[in-house]
């Protein structure tokens, strides 16, 4: 008798990364010119990324998602749409609870897009349609690129801070332009990174967790340990768990409503209600100074945890029939 696959949680590399990340950050806080020499360090690493990024995303794979306009379109529109409301709705309820730059953190977790790996092995084990999470969840966060930054500004009011035209210029120069520059490149080089997948995914690890220990660095300079008591965790806690539970039954819903086949619904589970801290972590070092980026991530932080531990039972009972119970909607 086979064993059942293992939860990709148990075994994913990233949950120790951020934990370690987080854990350095309050131990040994990058301070001073050691901080300014962290962030150039996280700044290189986050051009090196996305142009690697930009290589290994198959030109024919972007077209191949726009032309399945009944479940892109949708899901873009989640996304970025209903996902971004939701922040904004869920940093009103942190409002006057938790600090003002942790409650706005929900805003910028509601513009992320969605992650690709996590999505498509939860899709996987879920038995859903694979080969639309990959092409989705990547889409997605070609779109979160160009869409992420300035939905923010837009939604995040005054307490989004400086998103001015020198933050602009920063997400052109580290991650537009890389990933332009791997586009143009692809064709020679394609073959090789996909030999060199493993190590390209702890490229993707060491960038994200440079980029949370700078963050929370910041942070901690500023005072994180003291401005928390145990009760403000408990709120944010529940408050995360409460927008991931939204997220979770408004994607099979939607996906529902659309009437797509039960493969394609779970696929649009799992790359819509996921949020991506590849993309977060690195674009929260461009947009914010140190001081402010580890109180603005705490949320995604702890969103990315627990999307991680929670997706994997209930992909498990999606494989085993159990969609029908656990979302009454959409048999």
């Amino acid at each position: 008798m086979s064993k059942p696959p293992r939860a990709p949680f148990l075994t994913d590399p990233m949950i120790a990364v951020l934990v370690i990340a987080t854990v350095l950050a309050l131990v040994l806080p990058a301070a001073g010119e050691a901080r300014a020499t962290a962030t150039s360090v996280s700044n290189i690493g986050i051009f090196v990324l996305f142009l690697v990024n930009g290589m290994r995303i198959r030109r024919s794979e972007i077209a191949r998602g726009l032309a399945n306009w009944r479940y892109f379109g949708p899901l873009m529109l989640f996304v970025f749409g209903g996902m971004a409301l939701a922040g904004v709705g869920f940093a009103h309820l942190a409002s006057g609870l938790l600090p003002p730059l942790v409650a706005l953190g929900f805003v910028y977790l509601g513009v992320l897009p969605s992650t690709v790996q996590s999505a498509t092995s939860y899709t996987s084990l879920a038995e859903g349609n694979v080969a639309l999470s990959v092409v989705g969840a990547a889409l997605i966060n070609i779109a979160g690129v160009f869409v992420s930054a300035p939905l923010f500004a837009l939604l995040g009011g005054g307490g989004a801070g400086e998103i001015g035209s020198e933050a602009i210029l920063r997400i052109g120069l580290i991650l537009v332009l890389p990933f332009v520059l791997g586009q143009i490149v692809q064709d020679r080089v394609i073959d090789r990174i996909a030999r060199h997948r493993a190590r390209i995914a702890w490229l993707d690890r060491a960038v994200i967790g440079i980029a949370v220990y700078v963050a929370f660095s910041g942070a901690v300079e500023q005072g994180l340990a003291t401005m928390f008591a145990a009760t403000d965790w408990a709120v944010l806690v529940v408050l995360v768990l409460a927008m991931l539970a939204l997220a979770l039954g408004a994607a099979w819903g939607m996906a529902s409503l659309l009437g797509l086949p039960r493969p394609d619904r779970i696929a649009f589970l799992f790359a819509g209600s996921q949020k991506s801290v590849a993309i977060g972590a690195p674009l929260a070092a461009i947009l914010f100074p140190p001081a402010s980026a580890g109180f603005v991530i705490a949320p995604l932080l702890l969103y990315h945890l627990a999307q991680l531990v929670l997706a994997a039972p209930l992909a498990t009972r999606l494989a085993q029939g159990g969609g029908g119970e656990v979302f009454p909607t959409g048999r």
